[in-house]
Formats: C-alpha cells, sequence, structure tokens
C-alpha cells in the first residue's frame, strides 16, 4: 500500500475563514455530508427560539399563531431572495428534493414532455410522466450539444407541446459541476423551460434562479444544514396556479361547498402546501440561508476546494483506488469524491471506517444507472479484471477540517491493507 500522508494538510492559509458553525459528535467524523448534512447552528437556534412559541400557521387570531405566521411568510421571502426568486416566481415548501421534483411533475401541463439526462439522482429520473433521457455525455460541452440536437429534432415539423428541461448543478455521486446556464439557453431556444435539481448544488455554490437561467428550482433543507423536514419547489406561477392541488385539503382550498367536487381552490403557494405547515422545518432552513448570505461564500468554497484537492490527491496515492468521474479529471466539482477498492465489498470499507468512527457512504447513491456506468468505466481505466457492484463516497462541507481528511485517508489506509471482514451488505439505493 503506498503512504499517503506524507506531508500535512495544505490548508494553513484559510484556516481562518470564518464559516457558519455546525453541530457535531466529539470522536466522530462525518464524510457523508452529501447524504445529509449536519445541523448548523443557526438552524438549532432558529428552531429554539421559535418553539416556546409554537402554534398553527394561518389558522389562529391569538398572539401565537400570529406570530409564528409571520415566521413562516418570513421564511418564505428569504429563502426566495436566497436563490434570487423573481416577481412571479412562487415559493413552496415541500418535504425535500424529491418531493418537490414530485409536485413539480405534478403541475406540468399533461402534454409535457420532459427531457433530462441518464446520469440523473433518481429524484430526477422516476416523477416524469413522460421523458426523454438523454445519454450521459462526455464532457459539458457534450451535453450542451446533445441537448440542442435533442431538442432542434423534437421541435421538427409542428410539434408545439411544452418541452422541460430536468437536470442536475452538480451530481451527488462525484460532485461534478453541470454547464447550467449553457444548457438553459439552448433549452430557451426551442421554448423549453428548465428546472434544476440544486440539492448538491445550494450549499456549496450561491444559486440564483435568473443567473442560471431557470424556471424552477428545488433544494433540500437537509442537505443545506437544516434537517428538519423542509425543502422548497420555487419557480414560474403559471404552471402551479393551472393546476390541481398537489394535496387536497385545508389550506388548499379558498371554499368547498356542500357537493362532491364543489371546491375552489385558492391560488398562490398555499394551493399546494394543504395541512399544517412544517413551521420548523421553514424557520430552520430560512435561518441557514441567511447565515450563508451573511458570510464570504467565495472564501468558503476556497477552503472547500482546498480540502477536496487533499482528498483527492490522497486518494490517488493509494493502490487498488479508483476514482469515479463523469467529465475530465480536472472537472469542476464540489466536496463530494465517489470510488472504488479493487476487489473488496464497498460495504465491508465502510464498516470499517465506521469502527473507525469516520461515517462515509456506500452503495450506488439513488443513481444507479450513472454509479454503474462510471464503476465500469473507472474499472477500466484502472484495468481491473472485474467492476464492483458499489462504490464508496465521502463528501464534505462546513465543518470539515484538514484534520478530518488525513485522518480518513490513514483509516482508509489500514482498512484496504488488512484482510477483508464479513458484513452486511448495505443497501444500494442511498442519497
Amino acid at each position: 500500500m503506498t503512504a499517503v500522508l506524507d506531508a500535512p494538510c495544505q490548508v494553513a492559509d484559510l484556516t481562518s475563514v470564518t464559516e457558519p458553525a455546525v453541530l457535531g459528535v466529539p470522536g466522530q467524523i462525518n464524510l457523508d455530508y452529501a447524504a445529509t448534512a449536519p445541523c448548523a447552528r443557526a438552524a438549532s437556534d432558529a428552531v429554539n427560539e421559535i418553539l416556546p412559541w409554537y402554534a398553527s400557521v394561518h389558522r389562529g387570531a391569538g398572539a401565537l399563531s400570529q406570530r409564528c405566521t409571520l415566521a413562516y411568510e418570513r421564511a418564505r421571502q428569504t429563502v426566495g431572495d436566497f436563490v434570487g426568486a423573481r416577481e412571479d416566481d412562487y415559493v413552496i415548501f415541500t418535504r425535500n428534493t424529491t418531493d418537490a421534483l414530485n409536485l413539480l411533475a405534478h403541475v406540468i401541463p399533461a402534454d409535457t414532455l420532459v427531457v433530462t439526462f441518464a446520469g440523473e439522482h433518481h429524484a430526477n429520473l422516476l416523477p416524469w410522466r413522460d421523458c426523454l433521457r438523454l445519454p450521459v455525455p462526455g464532457s459539458p460541452g457534450a451535453a450542451v450539444r446533445s441537448l440542442d440536437s435533442a431538442l432542434r429534432v423534437l421541435r421538427q415539423g409542428a410539434d408545439e407541446r411544452p418541452l422541460l428541461v430536468s437536470v442536475t448543478g452538480a451530481t451527488n455521486v462525484t460532485g461534478e459541476l453541470w454547464p447550467i446556464r449553457e444548457l438553459s439557453l439552448v433549452a430557451r431556444r426551442h421554448g423549453a423551460r428548465v428546472a434544476v435539481d440544486a440539492a448538491q448544488l445550494a450549499p456549496h455554490h450561491p444559486v440564483d434562479l435568473a443567473d442560471l437561467g431557470a424556471d424552477y428550482l428545488a433544494l433540500s433543507g437537509h442537505k443545506l444544514y437544516a434537517p428538519f423536514g423542509a425543502g422548497v419547489l420555487v419557480g414560474r406561477s403559471d404552471w402551479l396556479d393551472a393546476a390541481t392541488p398537489y394535496l387536497a385539503g385545508g389550506g388548499a382550498s379558498a371554499k368547498v361547498g356542500d357537493a362532491t367536487h364543489d371546491v375552489r381552490w385558492a391560488t398562490g403557494p398555499a394551493r399546494h402546501e394543504a395541512g399544517t405547515p412544517n413551521l420548523l422545518g421553514a424557520v430552520a432552513l430560512a435561518a441557514v440561508c441567511s447565515a450563508l448570505e451573511g458570510s464570504d461564500r467565495a472564501a468558503l468554497a476556497a477552503r472547500e476546494q482546498a480540502l477536496l484537492h487533499r482528498l483527492r490527491t490522497g486518494l490517488a496515492a493509494l493502490d487498488g483506488v479508483a476514482e469515479l468521474r463523469i467529465f475530465a479529471e480536472d472537472a469542476p466539482r464540489v466536496g463530494i469524491v465517489s470510488f472504488a477498492v479493487a476487489g473488496r465489498e464497498s460495504a465491508e470499507i465502510a464498516a470499517g471506517l465506521a469502527r473507525r468512527g469516520i461515517g462515509v457512504r456506500d452503495g450506488l447513491f439513488c443513481a444507479h444507472p450513472l454509479a454503474r456506468r462510471l464503476l465500469g468505466e473507472a474499472s477500466q481505466r484502472a484495468g481491473w479484471t472485474q467492476t464492483p457492484a458499489t462504490a464508496l463516497r465521502a463528501s464534505i462541507g462546513l465543518g470539515t477540517t484538514g484534520s478530518d481528511v488525513d485522518a480518513f485517508l490513514t483509516a482508509l489506509t489500514a482498512v484496504v491493507a488488512a484482510a477483508p471482514s464479513t458484513t452486511p451488505t448495505t443497501s444500494a439505493c442511498t442519497p
């Protein structure tokens, strides 16, 4: 086994960067941010502040209810500002990105064709009724050309049905950034709308609907340091107001008559937020958005990239370890690295790391088509005779330190060098 830690982690010049604090457990190193990020102190504090006042939202005249309603609607405004919501956009609170994209699938016109790529997370593969999946491209430029070609063919003749291009901002398997602005320009030329899965992008980079050229954007609070069960769908109001409610019930209805189908539905975000809303989730998410907006995000990104470089360099130095990637090795990415170990079960490696107090992810990351393809390609590049069935993923973010990365590399070196142990196989469909 090749030695990894031949020098201290080179992030000393960035250790003075002030970043929003996150909660953690002493002695445990969490490198599974891409699945669920730790809770930010700002989210915890915001929830604790509102808890004594906790009451119904939009449904009471008392002081507690009025304060909670105000907090909920302020949270909506804060989250909308965080993603650059436009005047005619709605900010609809959902459970997570999967829920938000399923809501979007519910509200698009019935004859809409959705165009996406086979490299998407299941949340952006499975909800669509009529979907064209383009092959996984080998480069960002190839993605743009593929979409342009597909949309040109679809628009031939008199085909004027609605088109929606739905694509990730950063893939959860490799962290690589997709060329959203360029894809949006292509979509716009062909009269298509654009939806962005920003679940992995928003925790690492500022996101702005207008800047991205997107019509809709979905993200999850639990990946954005606000693990209280809230996500959002933000975007154009016309399709949202034209569709029947995502959930039928109180709050979504403006008036209900005595006859079975005598219902007048509300307009605006309430139309798709039936039932008692998740006040704590909304407040927590807004608090993190405010904390990130008040920080130097360029400095945070630079610090993360230094840690990511250390992580990838250490993995590349290990014999029998191959990194998964879609694009070229130097393609921009957020703090996510997936890799495989020759001849070893990913679950067994993950269990060995867990015994050393280090948490990573193993499986196919709820992106089965992409992960299987990349495992095959990585095996070919490495010259392996057998392709591993699943992969491992290490992901970083706020609170990750150089010591964490070094400890992970040291532990992985020891686990890979040790004889394999028998462990139960974990689920291949993990976020």
